[in-house]
């Protein structure tokens, strides 16, 4: 097999498991949190500790690859992965579960920037495009098999399985990768510690502690804590960053007007479609009594749209741009988000599927006109930098949509007096990330009116595929 085709196809194992699991589980909460003898609200942390762990240790994916070579890092990355699965399968409390899927998000932070990283490096670039478009089959292919296969697990069987039905492929992705990936590395420059302290450990403790502040897992106090030293972090992280001559993240970064609105704009946009994975599954079959693997076979159909648009994505942007694209999407997505708390117990199922492929369709075409503004400015001496923000910013985003989705469900609750299983609540979550969301429009508004006009000739929706885990590239 050509190399060409070869190695994404081997990268690609990784993307797989890595989307395959994070789809499954989103549909498999509730008979998880009634295992573990917990509320479903509570498991949001499962969630939001994986991506966390994204962004924590995305931004040094590229130095430690570089450090211990590429074919190594690639390898071990996979390996522990593998091994934060068997932790989540083998958990019996919430505090364990979130434990183990913290260390898979440590393993999937290196597995898919790292083969991506070796794909750039060993692919002649007239061969690029056709690598990179093997490498997304599996990001496509994996989110449409992931509800059904979780929720079908979940109803007929232990969710643990969940976890484990990845292992042979992780197995097999190993030994392809022992096999024919090869060993690169390159020169390093000493990596800024002390910026790696601050932002990782600021970004996590901040997310933990507003994540924990409904009483999950610890105090209120414990949880207040940790936000308050998280966001210190950060601030002192912002200081380091103007003084150090090489940071970890370079914020100088968001002096470019598309990166910036790519970044910030892309944030507030992320939150609500962060939200969903969690919210929509429980509505299913919290609020309307759906089997898990009914609400599955409903909720892959969000995926199907998402592919569709992908073979038009690309035109839509050379006829209209980016800056007419990105605001007047933004609020049509955020509407159709919105739209998902309208949904009622005796809602035809034909109309819950059409809503929901619209809705993919549009976030599809949102997701790649921002990963591709957000490069629009950048020279390939930042590029390395700029993708390590994004990414960075991406996860963050999407950990913080599932804590706020969690937070408005149980303010719905208290405010209609109602158990926050109610159908009816998920209404005012939906509305509350969906205006979220939709902030988003006035950020894009005030792009210029030329913006990425370069790179609407040749934008490239392929790019959203690998959104959430990239680091040395444009993120799905």
């Amino acid at each position: 097999m050509q190399s060409s085709r070869r190695l994404p196809l081997i990268v690609a194992t990784a993307l797989f498991i890595e989307n395959m699991d994070s789809t499954a589980i989103a549909t498999s909460l509730p008979a998880i949190a009634a295992d573990l003898g917990t509320e479903p609200i509570a498991l949001k942390l499962a969630l939001t500790a994986y991506l966390l762990a994204l962004a924590v240790f995305i931004p040094v994916s590229g130095w430690v690859a570089d450090r211990f070579g590429a074919k190594r890092t690639f390898m071990l990355a996979i390996g522990v992965f593998l091994l934060g699965s068997l932790a989540c399968a083998a958990s019996a409390t919430l505090g364990q579960l979130v434990a183990a899927r913290f260390l898979q998000g440590l393993g999937g932070a290196l597995m898919v920037p790292v083969g991506r990283l070796v794909l750039l490096r060993t692919i002649p670039k007239h061969e690029l495009v056709q690598a990179l478009s093997w490498l997304t089959i599996p990001a496509l292919v994996a989110p449409i098999l992931g509800p059904p296969i979780g929720g079908f697990i979940a109803t007929y069987s232990d969710w643990r399985w969940i976890f484990l039905i990845n292992l042979p492929i992780g197995v097999v992705g190993i030994f392809l990768a022992w096999r024919f990936v090869p060993d690169l590395r390159e020169d390093v420059k000493p990596l800024d510690w002390t910026g790696f302290a601050y932002s990782g450990l600021g970004l996590a403790l901040a997310l933990f502690g507003f994540s924990t502040l409904g009483r999950h897992l610890v105090a209120t106090p414990v949880a207040v804590g940790c936000l308050v030293l998280g966001l210190a972090g950060m601030a002192a992280y912002v200081r380091h960053a103007r003084r150090h001559p090489h940071p970890l993240i370079d914020l100088q970064l968001l002096r470019l007007v598309t990166l910036r609105a790519g970044v910030l704009g892309g944030l507030l946009f992320r939150v609500g479609i962060g939200a969903t994975p969690f919210l929509l599954p429980l509505m299913l079959q919290l609020g309307f009594g759906m089997t898990p693997l009914a609400s599955g076979l409903l909720t892959f159909f969000s995926a199907v749209g998402a592919m569709f648009m992908k073979t038009l994505a690309a035109r839509i942007l050379r006829r209209f741009g980016f800056r007419r694209v990105l605001w007047i999407n933004a609020l049509l997505a955020s509407a159709m988000l919105a739209g998902f708390g309208l949904f009622r117990i005796d809602t035809p199922h034909w109309l819950i599927i059409g809503v929901l492929l619209v809705s993919g369709c549009f976030r599809s075409l949102q997701f790649t006109s921002l990963n591709a503004i957000t490069y629009a400015e950048v020279d390939q001496g930042r590029m390395g930098q700029a993708s390590a923000l994004s990414g960075m910013m991406q996860q963050f985003s999407l950990a913080l949509g599932v804590a706020v989705g969690g937070y408005a469900l149980q303010l719905a609750g208290a405010f209609t007096g109602e158990d926050y299983a109610n159908a009816a609540n998920f209404g005012w979550a939906f509305l509350t990330v969906g205006l979220i969301s939709a902030m988003s429009a006035w950020v894009m508004f005030r792009l210029p009116q030329d913006a990425g006009a370069e790179m609407a000739g040749r934008a490239q929706d392929g790019k959203e595929v690998a959104e959430p885990k990239a680091a040395q590239r444009p993120a799905t």
